[in-house]
């Protein structure tokens, strides 16, 4: 009996007892998105609504006179949709930094070196010859707009629509910088200066060569050979990872030429993301290239990854402007960007030319 007793009052004691509820710790779901505090602050506040107090917790640059820096995530949806309209970017050597000021020592015809035994003596070998490379810095700007109706409404990709009109009017800006960019407040163009026919040994530094076709305005007799020319005038190991850059205009009179058996030079890519080809290189399409004209500079080629540097700031600013163009709402994006070419060996051109 005192057993039923006892046992009556443990029951009791455990029904008094409040457990609390387990929660399942378990890893999201592989298509779930875990949404960022900067970025539904900068999109859903500041992005809609044009209010800045959550985003200044969270951005690093200026206030609302300056703009703000988008977060992340944006940025590199940004980035990558310009990487893949800007067709020199796809090649050249890209580098984030932190300020203009940006320098680059590269030693010119490379570092000396020498043998020796195990227990020999190792004298001086020659000092190399430093170049300094300073690109061209420039602020790069956009002014897409959309009226507050498109803002408001919840079904509107807002962070897609501007990352794609920022990176659209990048690219077409940018793409004519990297090409034949003057310098001054922008980068300076691989085809800005004045090429030579000298070759490596006897070239200036940060001078190009060019080779000649042998006809103004177009190609001599087998044009296939000077293309073959140009290939070779560049150093075996540059030619690792060279491809080449040109118009459409010319790549549609390129894509005629045959070898003498019958067989197209232009072989198109057949497999997706396996690129087109000119006797084995890639060709790269850049709109920004000149036509075929007398002494033109019409196609590249080259090493971009090393002849070519392209310099950025780690951020893109956005300010939103809701007052000048009214009904429409500006957003005003800016990013500082230089480029210049890095090694004038590493890029070979092909002139126009009878010499």
């Amino acid at each position: 009996m005192d057993y039923e007793v006892k046992a009556d009052a443990l029951d009791a004691a455990f029904d008094t007892v409040e457990v609390p509820p387990i929660v399942a710790n378990r890893p999201a779901l592989s298509g779930a998105r875990s949404e960022d505090p900067a970025r539904a602050a900068f999109i859903d506040g500041y992005v809609r609504r044009g209010t800045d107090v959550e985003l200044k917790s969270f951005s690093g640059t200026t206030g609302p006179d300056g703009g703000f820096a988008v977060p992340r995530e944006i940025d590199g949806n940004i980035d990558a949709l310009l990487k893949a309209a800007s067709p020199i970017r796809q090649i050249a050597n890209v580098v984030r930094v932190g300020s203009a000021g940006y320098r680059k020592l590269v030693t010119q015809n490379g570092v000396a070196s020498g043998w020796a035994s195990e227990t020999q003596a190792r004298p001086e070998t020659g000092t190399p010859t430093f170049n300094e490379v300073v690109p061209s810095f420039g602020d790069l700007y956009a002014n897409p707009a959309a009226t507050q109706a498109m803002l408001d409404d919840a079904a509107f990709d807002v962070e897609g629509w501007l990352a794609a009109e920022i990176a659209a009017e990048f690219a077409k800006a940018e793409g004519t910088a990297f090409v034949s960019g003057s310098g001054t407040n922008r980068p300076k163009g691989f085809l800005t200066g004045t090429p030579v026919i000298t070759g490596d040994a006897g070239r200036a530094f940060g001078v190009l060569q060019y080779v000649p076709t042998g006809a103004a305005g177009a190609f001599a007799t087998n044009p296939q050979d000077k293309l073959v020319d140009l290939v070779h005038t560049l150093r075996a190991p540059y030619r690792q990872g060279a491809a080449w850059v040109m118009n459409s205009a010319t790549l549609a009179a390129i894509r005629k030429f045959k070898t003498t058996d019958g067989a197209f030079l232009f072989q198109p890519g057949l497999v997706a993301g396996q690129p087109n080809t000119l006797l084995g290189y890639p060709v790269i399409e850049a709109e920004d290239m000149p036509d075929i004209a007398a002494n033109s500079l019409s196609i590249a080629f080259g090493n971009f990854k090393a002849g070519y540097l392209i310099a950025e700031r780690a951020e893109t600013t956005v300010l939103r402007d809701p007052f000048t163009n009214k009904p429409f709402v500006n957003f005003y994006a800016t990013k500082r960007v230089g480029g210049s070419v890095s090694n004038s060996e590493a890029i070979k051109l092909l002139k126009f030319s009878a010499s």
